[in-house]
């Protein structure tokens, strides 16, 4: 009976390569697409001024990669409340770092342009964004016990 077991075990364990599977989500679009978020972020928040910088950078810098850092959480897991839960999350903070540019358009801290490619990366990645939550299942799910997304 037992013997059974660790033999399954074994197989599970050598089904399962980490490496493969890290690899596997940081070559996802999404993922790519939230770097790319990042690093327009970065730009941005690096030629704010000091002032600016502390007001702004910090809430912006968190926003750009609590998107990547959900998506990698719900890539991991099969389960679909954690998924929607991380997405959630993921499509709040897109749409705070999104306004932020207007903030910063209002305050002329920024040629426009430079505004308008970390706009158009945000659109871009809610269009992935929406095509990979339509990929989710449903039927995965485990009753974490709060009532959303069951």
């Amino acid at each position: 009976m037992w013997d059974d077991f660790e033999e399954n075990e074994e197989e599970d364990e050598s089904e399962f390569d980490p490496k493969a599977h890290r690899d596997q989500i940081y070559a996802h679009p999404l993922m790519k697409k939230a770097n790319e978020i990042v690093s327009l972020t970065h730009a941005l928040v690096g030629s704010l001024d000091e002032a600016r910088k502390e007001l702004y950078g910090g809430m912006m810098m968190e926003d750009a990669m609590i998107m990547s850092a959900k998506f990698a959480g719900a890539e991991g897991v099969n389960d679909y409340i954690h998924k929607m839960e991380n997405a959630t999350i993921m499509k709040v903070h897109a749409r705070h770092l999104n306004s932020m540019t207007y903030q910063l358009a209002m305050e002329e801290t920024h040629a426009e342009e430079h505004l308008n490619l970390l706009r158009e990366a945000i659109e871009e990645f809610k269009i992935l964004f929406v095509a990979w939550v339509k990929g989710f299942d449903s039927q995965d799910r485990y009753d974490d016990g709060w009532g959303l997304f069951v």
